[in-house]
């Protein structure tokens, strides 16, 4: 018999007779960035968490790798005991990250590898991120875990492929309970002027993938969180499906899977003859309200416009000091010495970048088009190509590497669009749907999201709460 306890959006307390293990813990009130909570929220009582055997952890997404909560935990001497095995994919950053906070005990996992921990055995099951659009250069993994008697398997934000389902079921040949995918997340698709619908046919492989690995029952899972009520509006935006739309579709999609609502603080007891699930049954978390309606999505509601996050007087004048240097002496100095200003010249672009203060707003326009050497003009020229606008806040904190695209690119303080295309003498050219061959948005290539900055931004966080949290 195996039990699961959802404490968390994608945290797991799963527990055999002998074996308990925690994935992906966020117990922080704030996660990603501090951009996201809970939802449902919870109330979780942290001293009555059990001591655990395993530790699993993901992949590093910060609503899955969170610094404060895992910096919280290596200080917990009573749920992280001298035995417990931390389970870690192969991702340096990640590693370097659990080291710093000085995890003991720290095993790196690969696809398919069982490993066993007293009376289960744990296997990771592989993602196909890195050769998906988001061009995740790092791993990530589900996790099947057998006792002898029942199999549970934890999809987490895993992409799986008939080949990964037939592995599965080759090792295991029906799940007894299944914690899977049900929201496409497109967060970031209203910072880049991207469609906002419910992407379709990602959302119907959800669907498949339970069709065809036919577990005796599957749960929602891994998506049980919202922009906090302060940015509240990009809620609208960024969750396509809710727990009752993807189980009133599969019902219909797949009939012969029993699919359940499973939210915080509800219990599952996973036997060979069958699963119970007990509403809010732990005793170490519970529902605290559920405000799910807020995340309720409405891509046509009204939106804020950008402005900085700075009120204090004095903090706001160096704030635009450093933002007017910026502009004044080096955004153009930079952008002529860019790889990709071929890119921009090729395809006649006309960039405006839109910094936003206080009361008002302050526009610079680069013509790529225009015969000669580019020349950053004050105010609007009449067309725009590639458009950037951003807060002063936001692009003080770029140029002085305080922060990371993550936070700017989620945080709504950043927008962006274009409309490229290349006109010639009875010629109109628009680029390859790739983009193979033409630039990104100028910020992005002076202020690149790269390795560094993942780095900078995860040991940020290790020097803010190692030893506090």
């Amino acid at each position: 018999m195996i039990k699961t306890t959802l404490i968390g959006h994608a945290c797991l307390l799963i527990q055999s007779k002998e074996t308990t293990i925690l994935t992906d813990p966020v117990w922080s009130e704030y996660q990603w960035e501090e951009l996201q909570v809970l939802c449902p929220s919870i109330v979780l009582e942290k001293d009555k968490v059990p001591p655990i055997d395993v530790l699993n952890l993901s992949h590093r997404h910060q609503d899955h790798f969170d610094v404060r909560t895992l910096a919280y935990l290596a200080r917990n001497e009573r749920i992280i005991t001298q035995d417990t095995i931390i389970l870690a994919p192969q991702d340096k950053l990640l590693l370097d990250v659990l080291n710093e906070l000085e995890f003991k005990n720290i095993k790196v996992v690969t696809d398919f590898e069982p490993i066993q921990v007293k009376d289960v055995t744990l296997t990771p099951t592989p993602s196909r991120n890195q050769l998906s659009t988001s061009e995740d250069y790092y791993p990530e993994h589900g996790l099947l875990v057998n006792d002898g008697e029942v199999t549970v398997w934890n999809q987490v934000d895993t992409l799986v492929s008939p080949e990964i389902i037939e592995n599965i079921r080759q090792l295991y040949d029906q799940i007894d309970f299944a914690h899977v995918r049900f929201v496409p997340l497109i967060e970031g698709n209203f910072s880049y002027h991207k469609q906002t619908d419910l992407p379709l046919s990602e959302y119907c492989t959800f669907l498949n993938v339970v069709k065809t690995l036919a577990p005796k029952m599957v749960v929602p899972g891994a998506a049980f969180f919202r922009y906090r009520d302060e940015i509240g509006f990009l809620n609208q935006y960024s969750f396509p499906t809710t727990v009752e739309q993807f189980i009133r579709d599969l019902t219909a999609f797949c009939p012969e899977v029993p699919c359940k609502s499973f939210l915080h603080g509800d219990v599952a007891h996973i036997t060979e003859g069958g699963v119970r699930i007990e509403k809010q049954s732990s005793d170490f978390v519970r529902m605290q309200e559920d405000d799910s309606h807020l995340a309720t999505f409405k891509p046509v509601m009204e939106v804020p416009a950008i402005k900085t996050q700075t009120t204090d007087p004095t903090e706001y004048d160096r704030e635009m000091k450093v933002v007017a240097e910026f502009l004044e002496n080096c955004l153009l100095e930079r952008i002529l010495n860019s790889e990709l200003l071929g890119g921009w010249q090729h395809w006649q672009i006309v960039y405006q970048l839109e910094v936003f203060g206080q009361e008002d707003s302050q526009i610079g326009a680069i013509d790529f088009g225009h015969p000669g050497k580019p020349v950053l003009h004050k105010g609007d020229l009449g067309k725009i190509n590639l458009y950037e606008g951003i807060s002063s806040s936001e692009l003080c904190a770029l140029i002085e590497g305080t922060t990371s695209w993550d936070y700017v690119t989620l945080c709504g303080n950043y927008r962006t669009f274009s409309n490229i295309y290349r006109v010639t003498d009875g010629g109109f050219e628009i680029p390859p749907e790739d983009k193979s061959n033409y630039a990104l948005e100028p910020l992005m290539d002076l202020f690149p999201w790269d390795s560094d900055m993942d780095r900078r931004k995860f040991m940020r966080d290790v020097k803010r709460w190692k030893g506090k949290a």
